[in-house]
């Protein structure tokens, strides 16, 4: 990876920590994408114990997989303690009183390093978190690493093309990398099958949302802690003069009076295989050359 592009985690567990109070208000994207995860979830039969809410932000997935696996353990994990703290808003009530109390555990950590035990979780969930991480095959080795043979991983995650026209609008401006790398679905698939998983499922579909100018697509990113945190970012404000030529290269893309910011969503599932076993009932364990 281009030295530019890695992401500063520093600088991305500040913004996010800023952005918790206003996160839900602006995050209707992340929130719709979501609701479909979860319409997802009616179709594959499973009965996981634990849950991993990787990357779990303000939780918006909590109390849907609280409801659809009842009894079972969740634990959401996020690198901004300050999005952790909201969770507990998203809860009615009455399921903050015991015996009714989910097992909801908060985690602040990284989904490169994973402070979870191996083969503990029965489901992995991540809704657009993925594209947060520098590794992305370390990541998904991670998520393997965790799951219980059987288990599932299920998530989301920004295509190539998400705010493709911002990145076009800054071109010939200052030199300096403002949107963050993605990584495209057929990388992704790859990544799986090297990773172990059994049986990938990838799709993709292309959501736009519009705005009046490009300064109120600048504050939505903020608000939901989704701006430059690329090691290449300009340290300093952008010159005026370097915006104004982003707003004009923008026009180039107005449409019925809207500029549209484009998100390349996409989905992916896979299992981890159980375990074979020999005549005797013992582990079969693979041995393979090592590869240089």
């Amino acid at each position: 990876m281009a030295d530019e592009v890695i992401l500063d985690k520093r600088e991305v567990r500040r913004a996010f920590e800023h952005a918790a109070p206003t996160y839900d208000t602006h995050a209707v994207l992340q929130h719709e994408i979501c609701n479909r995860m979860l319409e997802r979830l009616e179709y594959i039969k499973l009965k996981p114990d634990v849950i991993l809410d990787a990357g779990s932000g303000t939780g918006n997935a909590v109390p849907g997989l609280l409801a659809r696996y009842s009894g079972a353990t969740l634990i959401a994990l996020d690198l901004a303690h300050a999005m952790l703290e909201r969770i507990p808003g998203r809860l009615k009530w009455w399921q903050t009183l015991p015996p009714l109390r989910p097992s909801l555990h908060a985690v602040c950590g990284d989904l490169e390093r994973l402070p979870v035990k191996r083969e503990s979780v029965g489901l992995v969930w991540s809704n657009l978190a993925l594209q947060w991480v520098n590794d992305l095959p370390r990541t998904i080795a991670e998520f393997h690493r965790v799951l219980s043979p059987g288990g599932l991983l299920m998530f989301s995650t920004f295509g190539p093309d998400t705010l493709k026209e911002l990145r076009l609008s800054y071109e010939g401006t200052d030199g300096r990398t403002h949107v963050n790398r993605f990584v495209d679905m057929h990388d992704i698939g790859d990544i799986l099958v090297g990773a172990g998983y059994a049986d990938p499922v990838m799709d993709m579909e292309q959501v736009t949302l519009t705005y009046d100018n490009v300064r109120a697509l600048m504050r939505e990113l903020k608000a939901i802690g989704a701006h430059n945190a690329t090691s290449g970012r300009p340290l300093t404000l952008s010159a005026k003069s370097v915006f104004q030529k982003v707003e004009r290269n923008y026009e180039a893309f107005r449409r019925d009076g809207k500029l549209p910011a484009t998100f390349e969503i996409v989905y992916g599932h896979a299992w981890k295989p159980e375990a074979r076993r020999g005549p005797t009932g013992r582990r079969v364990i693979d041995i393979r050359p090592k590869t240089s």
